[in-house]
């Protein structure tokens, strides 16, 4: 143990400040990908854009940061404390021999600083920059072009309404990378040329990905596919990706836009125009039109990963395929003749078939990522829905409205699926807390519909 210790290497982590909840789980999924472990110097303060990670290597820091999109850089780690002298004091007693390779005569560096929750003067910056004389730089100082970059971060806390004068805490180390914040501009939805309704922000698309763990020549399927978004962060990561959904329109790209001031979709929007456009498409195995809820994959282990947002009735109603014996809910037609007939698929149920296919079709080791709706003033962790093949890893939750959200919910496949349990998860008394996501829909209006009778009540005063 005490080897493995003094193997290990101090890094400071500078995390984006948005989606909070979602920056530990995706950390410590992408440090297993890069085959190591989740280890703090300290008890993580969530909602901190500073944490202290110890990483067996710089390589493993690098391919931390090649994946992702909750992080904007990391340090190596030379020195911190809760004032300047603390700092300085820190500094001193970091060993010498590990300082020299980047100190030497025939370097170029410069020194960066970042404050979080303050601004500084130029005059400020300098006096901070010139108190680390005592470090022994023989290069020579290039600000355009260096070939080390050293950075002294300061930390003025969370409230932008009590900013302390002086620094809560200060770090100072080694720039080594940054992350992959530019995805989430590059891969913007406004810029993608097939979207729909419900296709997901670029930045949770990574998140997800990053949550299941992708990795390259991985096959990831979305039983939701919709669009394609989710199918295309896990193409950028390398893997081989597929689909299936029920709307035959979206499948293949036919009827009504959903961007403004387009009423018609043209004649190549569909998911392989997406992959294509991002030059993805050697990655897209392909999108087939089918209900989520009766099988058409055959038995076994088929998938490294299974990535969705299944439908939870907001902008697009649950369907599963129906017949002329069922209740039917509607007959609906699309363009070139095709006509389904659908009822209703209640939310627990989309649930349970998820499961149900994740535990029998993904890999050992194989995770299930998706989106899960919650009328916040009656969740408990129970609602959240089990099977024994798979273990709960995440549970992130963004909210909706004042009264709902959605968790992201990340699983793992640990145990090896039996034909004869494929059912017996429902029988242990768990299933009836399921049931209230069936009414999802309605508790969400009736928020909106609230909110909109406050609003007309109040305008009238």
């Amino acid at each position: 143990m005490a080897l493995l210790a003094s193997a290990l290497r101090r890094y400071l982590l500078l995390l984006a400040q948005e989606h909070l909840e979602f920056r530990l789980p995706e950390i410590t999924s992408l440090l297993s990908l890069c085959g190591g472990q989740f280890s703090g110097e300290q008890e993580i303060r969530v909602n901190s854009p500073f944490w202290i990670l110890d990483i067996p290597s710089e390589e493993m820091a690098r391919g931390l940061m090649k994946r992702t999109v909750c992080a904007k850089s990391i340090f190596e780690l030379w020195g911190h404390g809760r004032s300047a002298g603390e700092l300085y004091a820190s500094l001193k007693n970091y060993p010498t021999d590990k300082m020299l390779p980047y100190l030497q005569s025939d370097s170029t560096y410069k020194v960066h600083i970042h404050t979080f929750n303050k601004t500084l003067t130029q005059a400020q910056k300098i006096k901070k920059i010139d108190a680390l004389e005592f470090l022994p730089f023989k290069g020579k100082v290039n600000l355009k072009n260096p070939e080390h970059i050293f950075w002294i971060l300061e930390d003025y806390g969370m409230n932008p309404n009590d900013v302390p004068e002086e620094p809560i805490h200060l770090y100072f180390g080694r720039w080594i990378a940054d992350g992959q914040r530019e995805l989430i501009e590059s891969y913007s939805v406004k810029k993608r040329h097939f979207i729909g309704n419900t296709s997901m922000d670029a930045c949770l698309s990574f998140i997800m990905a990053n949550h299941g763990r992708v990795k390259p020549n991985d096959v990831v399927y979305d039983p939701f596919v919709g669009t394609g978004g989710l199918l295309i962060s896990s193409a950028h990561f390398g893997a081989y990706v597929c689909g299936t959904d029920i709307d035959y329109n979206t499948i293949h790209g036919l009827g009504k836009a959903s961007r403004k001031n387009q009423k018609w979709r043209g004649p190549d929007e569909n998911i392989r125009a997406n992959l294509r456009q991002y030059g993805l498409e050697k990655y897209y195995l392909d999108a087939l039109v089918a209900d989520s809820s009766r099988p058409i994959w055959r038995k076994g282990m088929l998938f490294d990963a299974i990535i969705t947002d299944p439908p939870y009735g907001i902008r697009e109603a649950p369907r599963r395929m129906g017949s002329q014996k069922e209740t039917v809910k509607s007959v609906e037609r699309s363009t070139e003749n095709h006509f389904f007939v659908s009822s209703s698929y209640h939310l627990s149920d989309i649930f349970f078939d998820l499961l149900k296919f994740a535990a029998e079709h993904l890999v050992m080791g194989g995770r299930l990522v998706y989106w899960l709706p919650i009328y916040r003033p009656e969740y408990t962790e129970e609602i959240i829905p089990r099977h024994p093949c798979l273990k709960l890893i995440s549970n992130c939750e963004q909210m909706l409205s004042s009264h709902t959200s959605r968790r992201l919910i990340t699983m793992e496949k640990v145990i090896e699926f039996k034909d004869q349990d494929e059912n017996s998860y429902m029988l242990d008394g768990q299933y009836m807390p399921y049931r209230g996501h069936n009414s999802f829909r309605e508790k969400y209006f009736s928020g909106v519909t609230k909110r909109i009778a406050k609003e007309e009540k109040d305008n009238q005063k």
